[in-house]
């Protein structure tokens, strides 16, 4: 009788771990060469490069377009670009255009700027004022980083919704708000009394009791009050002196001033308690009329 031949059962294969591709990849860190000051140099300008990668091509096109630098070849510029480049009318005019927008915002002195067409198509159809204020805003609904083509997307479709309103028609330095409408972070600010001090062209940058915002006209409702116009820059000093004291900690102080810049006037008790936290931090000697 025959007998089949054992077989050496072979070890099942081990579990697949995660951690020892981390480990693995953790170590592959640990050994990457540090790079000197001239290739750091280098990496730098060829990632800005990667990103302006659009925008050149952008500024060659239209090059080649206003100059007619192709007419040695080609009839129209139509037939050049698609049959040198492969790209439609269409997707020349957007590169072009997207570098229009790009030169806009460097030429108004932007420091983040778009890397790449997605991100500035919804501008082209802008005035180029309109395209900084709306960058501006997409730069700031990024938390300061260069924003996606959703998030300019989503900012120009609220403009669709409420048109811009020009501040520098809508109020002058000195003029005093209440603020309303405000959000996020900010939304504490609401009922606030705010100090213009810079109009732009669709924001204002106001000072408010303990800060500097930046703000919409729809943000501001006028306060009219000439004596709200005397009072409000002065009852600011009062407090901001107040607060830049070295070791102002008190809570009763503190809560006493947040108070105030809800008020667009101090009522006698108010203007004693505001002396007696002047004198306790040592700014009694600031020059005032209020309550005068």
């Amino acid at each position: 009788m025959s007998t089949k031949p054992n077989r050496v059962r072979e070890p099942d294969p081990e579990p697949y771990d995660e951690s020892s591709l981390v480990k693995a990849e953790s170590v592959q860190v640990e050994v990457l060469e540090e790079l000197d000051e001239d290739e750091e140099r280098d990496r730098h300008r060829l990632e800005l490069r990667v990103e302006r990668a659009f925008y050149e091509a952008g500024v060659a096109l239209r090059e080649l377009r206003d100059r007619r630098l192709y007419r040695s070849t080609h009839k129209t510029f139509e037939d050049y670009i698609r049959e040198r480049f492969g790209y439609s009318r269409i997707t020349a005019h957007y590169k072009i255009a997207a570098a229009a927008v790009v030169d806009n915002l460097l030429t108004n002195g932007e420091q983040i700027l778009p890397t790449n067409e997605r991100q500035v198509r919804d501008l082209m159809k802008y005035t180029p004022e309109l395209q900084c204020s709306i960058w501006s805003q997409s730069v700031e609904e990024a938390g300061g980083k260069v924003p996606s083509g959703r998030i300019v997307k989503g900012i120009v479709e609220q403009l669709k919704e409420k048109p811009l309103v020009n501040a520098k028609n809508y109020c002058q330095v000195g003029d005093v708000f209440t603020l309303v409408r405000l959000e996020g972070k900010e939304k504490k600010y609401n009922g606030c009394w705010a100090i213009a001090i810079e109009p732009r062209d669709f924001t204002v940058i106001v000072n408010v009791h303990d800060t500097t915002l930046i703000v919409k006209p729809e943000n501001l409702n006028k306060i009219d009050s000439p004596e709200a116009h005397r009072q409000l820059p002065q009852i600011l000093q009062r407090i901001r002196r107040v607060r830049e004291v070295p070791g102002f900690r008190d809570r009763v102080a503190y809560t006493m001033l947040e108070h105030m810049g809800k008020q667009t006037y101090l009522t006698p008790l108010e203007e004693k308690i505001l002396q007696v936290i002047e004198r306790e931090y040592g700014v009694e000697d600031v020059d005032r009329e209020v309550g005068s």
